[in-house]
């Protein structure tokens, strides 16, 4: 990750995880609940504290952190490798309408970045932006669980199963959050 968004240990973000040229692949539930599972695998084994969080089409926001001992940025850089050789495996497994449109979008964003192979799934960078006043922390978490409302998805946040909208209205939510208070 370059200068502009370094993630430096002991803070929380707010991160946005793009798909290359936005392209819209979290409409079908088998990729999104892959990134449902790598989240939950990041919690349970490699130390991601997470607070809020919101999978669109395109696009995946965080409020996290990471648990004394690990790094943040190394695990983004392991969910997004991950996730993304699950994706790509999944799209070319599955009865895919859009399989070969994807393919070609994820293999052309390849061919124009030097230290990927075959295929590029995720932006370069994560967005990443230290929370450290709870105005601040506040108007991200807002944010974060209106995304589905703006994009007119859903009437409440919390009627938005892929969020944790769910979590802080009490409910629980597919993936266990620690609460901001």
């Amino acid at each position: 990750m370059g200068l502009k968004n370094r993630i430096h240990s002991g803070y929380l973000y707010f991160l946005t995880l793009t798909v290359v040229d936005w392209v819209d692949v979290f409409t079908r539930p088998t990729y999104r609940h892959i990134l449902i599972d790598s989240l939950r695998y990041c919690q349970q084994h490699k130390g991601l504290e997470l607070y809020a969080w919101c999978l669109m089409s395109n696009h995946l926001h965080l409020i996290a952190g990471a648990q004394d001992g690990y790094n943040l940025s190394d695990i983004l850089r392991d969910f997004k490798k991950f996730s993304s050789k699950a994706v790509l495996k999944a799209i070319q497994e599955e009865n895919e309408s859009r399989k070969d449109w994807l393919l070609n979008r994820f293999a052309y964003a390849a061919a124009n970045d030097l230290k990927t192979k075959n295929f590029k799934f995720w932006q370069d960078g994560n967005e990443a932006k230290e929370l450290h006043i709870n105005g601040f922390i506040e108007q991200k978490l807002q944010y974060i669980h209106q995304n589905p409302v703006v994009a007119e998805i859903v009437a409440e946040p919390e009627h938005y199963l892929y969020s944790s909208a769910l979590n802080y209205a009490g409910q629980p939510g597919l993936l266990d959050v620690i609460l901001l208070e």
